[in-house]
């Protein structure tokens, strides 16, 4: 199976860009009053779930998907390598930590993938035990959606040459050197065995579907991310609660207001 090659990282041919934009601004205002149900009707959460190699634009990508919601409704979060008292717990324990409360929508800019990822490529894991973890993902993501929380797994597809170009542009271009690590050059030379993980991730963790979306272009990523996000939501429909109060009605007369 090679499901990335089915995939063009910049996106279908029928796409236009005018079009898309003003399709995403739509999407964007459904973003904001879908959100704001959600965080007022505070029974159900959603998790959007960011992966992809480094330069795909997930920084970006969440400013501007979220630029019209209230920071109050949105939280974002990263793993990095795991801290000395998080390799003392299982490798989902920082995870539960992180999810969605009721109302919430919860950003992974990275996430428990990278604990397959990471020794899958550099080692440090013995096989039998990554194995084991595919099903647990899929069991922990299982168990998320069956309590209220709805996920979004998101693979940001970007082109290798597209790739070196933003790494480069991270070391000439002064306001982004602050972007640049080393680490992401390094990262670079193992592109086929990290894809050949993610073929066997999108494969053995798809109980939550997997949705592959251009990269190489910002915009065709936030149309597309944006539509899924807005799709979710509305498919959802949460609702306003109901006035709950013991002195006043929605018909309430006005007259007998005292000032």
């Amino acid at each position: 199976m090679n499901l990335l090659k089915k995939h063009d990282p910049n996106g279908p041919s029928s796409w236009r860009k005018a079009k898309m934009e003003r399709d995403t601004q739509r999407l964007l205002a459904d973003i904001y009053e879908y959100s704001k149900r959600l965080f007022a009707e505070h029974q159900r959460s959603v998790l959007l779930v960011l992966q992809g190699m480094d330069g795909s634009g997930k920084d970006g990508l969440i400013r501007e998907l979220f630029k019209l919601v209230s920071p109050a409704w949105v939280n974002v979060h990263s793993f990095k390598a795991p801290s000395v008292e998080e390799l003392t717990h299982d490798f989902l324990w920082r995870v539960h930590d992180k999810m969605p409360e009721k109302g919430m929508i919860t950003v992974f800019n990275r996430s428990h993938y990278e604990d397959i990822l990471v020794p899958s490529v550099y080692g440090g894991l013995a096989a039998r035990d990554i194995e084991k973890r595919y099903k647990q993902i899929n069991d922990f993501e299982r168990m998320a959606e069956e309590n209220g929380t709805k996920i979004i797994k998101v693979y940001m597809n970007i082109a290798p040459n597209v790739q070196a170009k933003k790494l480069r542009e991270r070391i000439d271009t002064p306001e982004k050197h602050w972007k640049h690590s080393d680490q992401d050059w390094e990262t670079r030379e193992h592109w086929a065995e990290f894809m050949e993980v993610y073929e066997k991730i999108f494969l053995k963790c798809n109980d939550v579907p997997w949705h592959i979306v251009p990269c190489n272009r910002n915009w065709t990523k936030l149309y597309a991310v944006s539509k899924l996000v807005a799709d979710t939501l509305k498919k959802m429909d949460p609702q306003f609660p109901p006035l709950k109060s013991d002195k006043f009605t929605p018909n309430y007369e006005k007259a007998r207001i005292s000032y």
